[in-house]
């Protein structure tokens, strides 16, 4: 019994250091947000987006990249209708866009971005912003974007926000979850010069990397986490840029949800097997502190994975000890989880007071109650990524219709 009790302390000390490496970067988030001075140059930019059976929110997402605060010359909006069963090609015309066809078979985004970018590459455009065909985007992403890069970033990632915290328990636990990551992850990084998490959706890349990079060239499911592995190998930091908004329609259901970030953790792993000995590689050469940052947020998916295993060696070693083993560890566990839910509950309230900047809206009571559950909902997720990969994209189907009030200007 005392054998299991040393191995379940050893492992869990040893995947503490990961969640103190974290905790250690964390406190950069209480630093003064990052501000971009307005740029000299005005930058040409191609905005894309890849569509599938996105008719009813594709219209959204153009026209609010039409009402940009930004020279209307100077940036053009491309969509790529893959795999489609409705009218999305049509929809986007409608509403000015032009359309990138791919030439060749689309499984996954990636496929989707890679046939783009070869055929926008030579059309002279500075920059490529990528967004999701969801999303509503505040009307000065793309002059602050073009402030980053004059600032001298090369690719550069914009906050991301739920556009329906207020539909469902599940979009509002979203977006407290994008708010924990815009302070303790992207800014936090952005205060001590690594490089901001690329998700997704509203980040831009300059068209002499995308050149380095050989075009925009990811296998995995996940291919926001795959090019920014990428760009940790090349030694190229991804800026901060908080200002640039992005509004997100996120899913209202448990279960979709599951399937979703069940997508991200296998994801994110299928990137940790196949560039992390590459970035370990990448610690001899210049910039190596990007290498080093991505490298711990890859093997933090294998940890949170891994975290079961002390918990169940500290499970056996109390039936090993009989009816009063198992009673101490009940008690120790529930004591736990109370803090655990007190503690989550008390942050997704002040996150919620951050973002609202007043009163929390009681639309969002149920989001807060229930948030310690949706970030404990991570942990299985990532245990079942350890041991079946997903590799086939699924789609997640959007109507545009559960929109909260967007401040778009």
């Amino acid at each position: 019994m005392e054998e299991l009790l040393w191995i379940a302390v050893i492992i869990g000390v040893l995947l503490k250091l990961i969640s103190l490496y974290f905790g250690g970067i964390a406190c950069f988030a209480f630093k003064k947000e990052i501000q971009y001075p307005s740029a000299k140059k005005m930058r040409r930019f191609a905005v894309i987006t890849a569509a599938r059976n996105e008719e009813s929110v594709i219209g959204d997402f153009v026209e609010s990249i039409q009402k940009q605060n930004y020279p209307y010359e100077l940036f053009d909006v491309f969509v790529i209708p893959n795999n489609c069963t409705d009218n999305t090609e049509r929809a986007a015309k409608a509403y000015g866009a032009e359309i990138i066809h791919c030439p060749f078979p689309v499984k996954c985004k990636g496929d989707a971005l890679h046939q783009a970018l070869m055929q926008l590459q030579k059309k002279g455009y500075d920059a490529f912003c990528v967004f999701d065909s969801d999303n509503i985007v505040k009307s000065d992403f793309l002059l602050k974007m073009n402030d980053a890069f004059d600032a001298g970033a090369k690719v550069a990632k914009g906050r991301q926000l739920a556009s329906n915290p207020h539909a469902s328990w599940v979009s509002g636990c979203y977006n407290l979850y994008f708010n924990l990551f815009h302070l303790f992850f992207n800014k936090a990084r952005g205060a001590c010069g690594l490089s901001a998490k690329l998700v997704g959706t509203g980040f831009a890349v300059d068209k002499d990397t995308l050149k380095k990079l050989g075009g925009w060239n990811t296998i995995t499911i996940a291919e926001d986490a795959e090019f920014s592995a990428q760009c940790a190998l090349l030694g190229e930091r991804v800026w901060w840029v908080p200002d640039a908004i992005t509004y997100d329609e996120q899913p209202t259901s448990f279960r979709v949800s599951l399937l979703q970030r069940r997508r991200w953790c296998s994801g994110i792993m299928q990137v940790g097997k196949l560039h992390l000995k590459n970035l370990v590689k990448r610690l001899r050469k210049p910039n190596r502190a990007y290498a080093a940052d991505f490298s711990m947020f890859l093997m933090s998916a294998f940890a949170q994975a891994f975290s079961i295993i002390p918990l169940s060696l500290t499970f056996m070693a109390a039936v090993l000890d009989g009816k009063e083993g198992i009673f101490n560890f009940i008690q120790v566990m529930g004591l736990y989880f109370m803090l655990y839910y007190i503690i989550m509950c008390v942050l997704a309230a002040l996150l919620t007071i951050y973002q609202e900047k007043r009163s929390i809206p009681r639309e969002m009571y149920g989001a807060i109650f229930l948030f310690p559950i949706f970030m404990i909902s991570w942990i299985p997720l990532q245990v079942i990524s350890l041991f079946r990969e997903t590799s086939n994209w699924a789609e997640i189907r959007h109507n545009g219709k559960n929109k909260d009030t967007i401040p778009t200007t």
